[in-house]
């Protein structure tokens, strides 16, 4: 298992045990974090599943596709480390990823 940790928009901090091969999203989803909505339920067809990603682990959760990039377009408050947690599969080498998520979603 894979742990990431979720840091909530008031600084609260819950780190999970993910499933290496589903997605950052599902795993938010299953442990009820909150401020991940996945109102598309993962088809990168929204953008209520926004996260920012911790520096260090970008370059290892790869670069964002161009539909992706697309709906960040309608993401809340983009910043260069954002990322669509539905777009990001888990994997060994995220273990111990952090991810923030903004104070809204869309």
């Amino acid at each position: 298992m894979v742990k990431i940790t979720f840091i909530d928009s008031f600084g609260q901090h819950r780190t999970v045990e993910a499933e290496e091969g589903t997605t950052v999203m599902e795993n938010a989803i299953r442990n009820g974090i909150p401020e991940i909505v996945a109102e598309c339920g993962g088809g990168c067809a929204c953008a209520t599943c926004h996260v920012y990603v911790d520096e260090a682990f970008l370059e290892k959760t790869g670069k964002p596709s161009e539909k992706e990039e697309d709906m960040l377009d309608f993401a809340y408050k983009v910043q260069p480390n954002s990322r669509l947690s539905c777009q990001i599969k888990v994997r060994p080498e995220l273990d111990g990823m952090t991810v923030t998520t903004p104070d809204r979603q869309g």
